[in-house]
């Protein structure tokens, strides 16, 4: 299989359950060429090197993908992403380049964590625990439960509601905008599709929606400030002063999203591949202190982040045998090195005591996701308590629906039959 097919095959949404087999066939060209302008990365020392090289811009204003095609020239599927994170010369952080990405990464930080909020994180940590504990407890008298709908969403968008200071109740209005946006971004044969198409549309009018509301929400905190991180933001008396108000807007839609999604298909691929590997759960239910183990194991397995699709090369860039032009855009694959048999072994055994385990779940270098704290001891109480209340889990569908996504991948569904919720 060309890397080309297997590029074509990995994308495809009958795939999306399991694209690994393609990522499989990629790394047998560690660094290739898979379109026109386009390099993906699947080999793990490979996307090391790259992941920490400076002549890799994550800038999407500089990706030949965000280039508009020339007049009657289709645009190739994997622009369509682009257009998904910021438009205009204010591109969220995660797609920008240093000093800029790191002024901007220092103003969010700043109210997210050490050294200036070092309590935020662990003071959350009763308050999730009770969420979980809520959650399961509306399933009490009945045997079957989506663990998606009811109990991996509901805890993390709760969560970063919280932190960012966004109502809660306005969450049926936004959660129906990220969904037409994350299914209208297609990488795959799809997307040129009519169905795609329409696809495409629906998302590009939902980001449009989303970003009027976020605005109108910093707007309101720039007349009335409050205790979230987006009036935080922008009502900053920091070294690096407020963030801008248009610059803020694209940025608290990455926070919104990349804050919950990520962690709402950690948490259910925990429960499936739990349930995918008998006698896992009884060995974590023996050995709880094994459990913050298995979440790094199932991150490295079932990538929070399959790859993200704004880096290019600066310059000409010699790694793996290979030379990427300069200009060329870059997918470096998270999903395909965490399962890199050079690096890990028996990469695609569910293993929850592997020590050696320094995975690409949440990225690398300086992009790596400074929400990951929160993340995990969001997934670790989750699990936690799944594990201690849920009697005699089931999968109902295996595999379970996907979303459409391919970088945001995680089960549309997980429906799972079990005896009773205990008390």
């Amino acid at each position: 299989m060309t890397p080309e097919t297997a590029w074509a095959e990995a994308m495809k949404y009958e795939n999306r359950p399991n694209p690994y087999p393609f990522f499989d066939e990629l790394r047998k060209t560690p660094v290739a060429r898979v379109a026109d302008n386009l390099h993906v990365v699947t080999g793990y020392r490979e996307l090391m090197a790259l992941a920490h090289d400076p002549r890799v811009s994550s800038d999407k204003r500089r990706s030949p993908l965000a280039a508009k095609p020339a007049a009657g020239a289709e645009p190739p599927p994997e622009a369509e992403h682009m257009k998904a994170y910021g438009d205009g010369a204010q591109p969220m952080f995660i797609m920008s380049d240093p000093p800029e990405h790191d002024r901007a990464r220092r103003q969010a930080m700043r109210h997210f964590g050490p050294p200036h909020t070092p309590d935020l994180i662990p003071s959350m940590g009763p308050g999730i625990e009770r969420l979980c504990n809520e959650l399961l407890s509306k399933a009490t008298g009945t045997t079957r439960i989506d663990i998606v709908d009811e109990y991996a969403y509901m805890v993390p968008v709760t969560v970063i509601c919280k932190v960012l200071g966004i109502p809660l109740e306005d969450e049926k209005k936004f959660h129906g905008w990220i969904f037409e946006a994350m299914a209208g971004m297609d990488l795959g044969p799809e997307a040129a599709t009519e169905e795609g198409k329409v696809r495409a549309e629906k998302g590009m009018t939902a980001r449009a929606a989303m970003a009027e509301y976020m605005m109108g929400l910093i707007e309101g905190y720039l007349r009335q400030p409050g205790d979230g991180l987006l009036s935080k933001l922008v009502n900053d008396d920091g070294p690096d002063g407020p963030m801008e108000p248009r610059e803020a807007t694209a940025n608290a839609l990455l926070l919104l999203i990349a804050g919950h999604d990520s962690t709402v298909n950690t948490i259910s691929h925990c429960v499936l591949t739990l349930l995918r590997n008998p006698g896992s759960i009884e060995l974590l239910r023996s050995r709880p202190g094994l459990i913050p183990r298995a979440i790094e194991e199932v991150l490295r397995l079932q990538s929070a982040v399959q790859f993200f699709p704004s880096r290019s090369a600066t310059a000409d860039i010699e790694v793996g045998g290979t030379v990427i032009p300069k200009g060329s855009a870059i997918f470096l694959m998270y999903g395909a090195a965490n399962r890199d048999p050079s690096r890990f072994p028996d990469p695609n055994k569910f293993d929850p005591e592997r020590r050696d385990n320094e995975h690409f779940g949440w990225g690398s270098g300086i992009h790596t996701c400074f929400g990951g704290p929160l993340a995990r001891l969001e997934v670790n109480l989750a699990l936690e308590v799944f594990l201690r209340r849920v009697e005699n889990p089931r999968l109902v569908v295996d595999p379970p629906p996907y979303r459409r996504s391919q970088v945001f991948r995680g089960p549309q569904h997980l429906l799972i039959d079990f005896d009773r919720i205990k008390d």
